[in-house]
């Protein structure tokens, strides 16, 4: 088939977008470690919880960008859809990473353990061995049109779990705290403009790894795609 590349992002829009991310960036560790108010029972350790929120949001978005960048490659074929799933997996799977780590400084704080094998934990570990696999299953298949097509598939089915994770603490007994309850934000009102920024912040990171990550895919299809037309006409064809 034909190939179709991503349209390339002007370098004055990466730039203005890597500028936006690094003030927000800034901004949220501002809100974060000085007007945030210190948490009564945990001190400043609960401090990690702005970004261990903000990660996992990050993940679970750039895992939905994996879902609908899936299907729509299986509708139109089109290799620009494939670029940007992969390119997603792999970022989601950083974030889903950082969820992990800074889980687990938050738990040791909170439960005097670095780990339990509660429901929202454990489903974010799957959540992480799912995306792992898939990045797995794209370096097992060469042929670029079955490659694309298998990892489109898996790439749905793996974001089954996303909702598992975000309703784990609703559907089984945890130890995790709900953020966001059945009356709300389950915080202090004082603490919410740090979370909210601190997620506005992670987001538009997403946003620029994503677009600079798919631009790298991009170059690199482009040269095999040089190379394949190279070794064709040494070999007659053209």
């Amino acid at each position: 088939m034909a190939f179709e590349l991503p349209a390339v992002t002007p370098a004055r829009a990466k730039t203005g977008l890597a500028i936006l991310a690094l003030t927000l960036l800034l901004a949220a560790l501002v809100a974060a470690f000085v007007v945030a108010p210190t948490e009564r029972e945990m001190g400043d350790v609960q401090r990690i919880f702005y970004f261990h929120v903000a990660s996992a949001w990050t993940a679970f978005l750039a895992f939905f960008v994996v879902f609908l960048a899936s299907i729509a490659y299986l509708r139109t074929k089109t290799p620009r859809w494939d670029i940007v799933a992969a390119s997603a997996a792999e970022i989601g799977i950083v974030f889903t990473t950082l969820t992990l780590i800074s889980g687990s400084v938050w738990a040791r704080s909170a439960w005097g353990t670095w780990w339990t094998w509660e429901p929202r934990l454990t489903t974010t570990l799957m959540l992480w061995l799912i995306y792992v696999s898939y990045l797995i299953l794209r370096e097992m298949v060469e042929e670029p049109d079955r490659r694309a097509a298998f990892a489109a598939v898996f790439g749905i089915i793996g974001f089954v779990d996303v909702p598992i994770v975000f309703m784990s603490i609703r559907w089984w007994r945890t130890l995790h705290p709900q953020v966001v309850g059945s009356e709300g934000f389950d915080m202090e009102a004082t603490m919410l403009p740090a979370l909210f920024l601190s997620v506005i912040a992670f987001t538009v990171v997403f946003l620029h790894i994503l677009i600079l990550r798919a631009g790298l895919e991009r170059s690199r299809h482009e040269m095999m795609e040089l190379r394949r037309r190279a070794r064709w006409i040494q070999e007659g064809g053209g």
